[in-house]
């Protein structure tokens, strides 16, 4: 029996911006959320310091590993290591579209090989008990129809996967910056509401254009979950609502105030490991988006917490604008 994972609301995984401190600080905004880490590649794991990679507070689970790689062997490899850390599932990148991700057969491209996805997702459920999901686009070049979607989401589900993340736009792999690849592809949510109708025992979560905690409710009409990018991250306080709306959590959320209190024990531990303190305070620079003297917060911090020797204090003095 594989864990189960209650993803109405997730946030999405993103490189370089979803590590570890990001998580953590998420994790006192919403205590429900489901949190994926940035796309950790199997050489990176295999390669590498794995333990320095996986590493992470217990307290950010519910807590989801993405994968990238085509191998299923080293991807099987992989999973296992995620399991024994601790990680609650393990996501396969079928959407990432930057060319590095593209010459390494992994990402996006993969779309063209539903066959392989399916041996990679069969592979690794063989070798764990915590759920296997793919975060996919609704297609590639080449290969944008509603068909073409539809017969990659049937063989990928014949190979066992039964959670599928969607981002409701294409990935233009010839042409297009990852960047642009967020914004210029037009999202098509019918495509996604179109597969739940279609194969309506799979989960079935929505990514891309997710901005409001009111399009989350209006996407669970139809489907069973959706994942919040960009906006989470420039606008974290967002998730402040997620538990009660979301959850039927009845504890009060933290304020601001008091989670940037919350934060200075965690602070003052990483700067005692050798973390730098803007490592951290980069994360928390939309915490205020909105609010009064949220402009003199982000300035304070960008100004101060890449300085030599600076410690909690920045944080501290920081919260006296807003």
């Amino acid at each position: 029996m594989r864990n189960q994972i209650n993803r109405k609301v997730c946030v999405a995984p993103m490189l370089d911006w979803t590590d570890k401190h990001c998580r953590f600080f998420h994790r006192l905004i919403s205590r429900h959320t489901v949190l994926y880490s940035e796309m950790i590649t199997t050489n990176a794991l295999l390669r590498g310091n794995a333990a320095s990679f996986l590493a992470f507070n217990p307290c950010e689970s519910p807590l989801a590993l993405q994968l990238g790689g085509s191998d299923p062997k080293a991807l099987a490899e992989c999973s296992v290591m995620a399991e024994d850390f601790g990680y609650d599932e393990i996501n396969l990148n079928v959407g990432c579209p930057s060319d590095r991700v593209q010459n390494g057969r992994f990402g996006a491209c993969l779309m063209a090989e539903p066959a392989t996805v399916a041996e990679c997702i069969l592979e690794m459920q063989h070798k764990v008990n915590i759920p296997v999901t793919v975060k996919n686009r609704i297609g590639i070049d080449g290969k944008e129809t509603y068909g073409d979607l539809l017969a990659f989401i049937e063989t990928v589900a014949g190979g066992g996967c039964e959670v599928f993340i969607i981002h409701a736009r294409i990935a233009v792999l010839s042409g297009l910056s990852p960047k642009q690849n967020r914004d210029i592809p037009p999202l098509q949510y019918e495509f996604v509401n179109q597969i739940k109708a279609a194969f309506p025992t799979l989960e079935i979560i929505v990514n891309g254009g997710v901005k409001t905690l009111d399009q989350v409710d209006s996407h669970l009409k139809t489907l069973d979950g959706a994942m919040i990018g960009r906006e989470a991250y420039h606008n974290p306080y967002l998730l402040s609502g997620v538990d009660s709306l979301f959850y039927q959590e009845e504890a009060v959320c933290l304020t601001r105030h008091e989670i940037i209190e919350a934060m200075i024990p965690y602070v003052q531990k990483q700067l005692a490991m050798g973390v730098r303190l803007n490592q951290i305070t980069r994360h928390l620079l939309g915490l205020f988006h909105g609010e009064p003297g949220a402009r003199k917060w982000r300035r304070y911090l960008s100004q101060h917490a890449h300085e030599q020797g600076v410690n909690e204090s920045v944080l501290l003095t920081a919260l006296d604008f807003v």
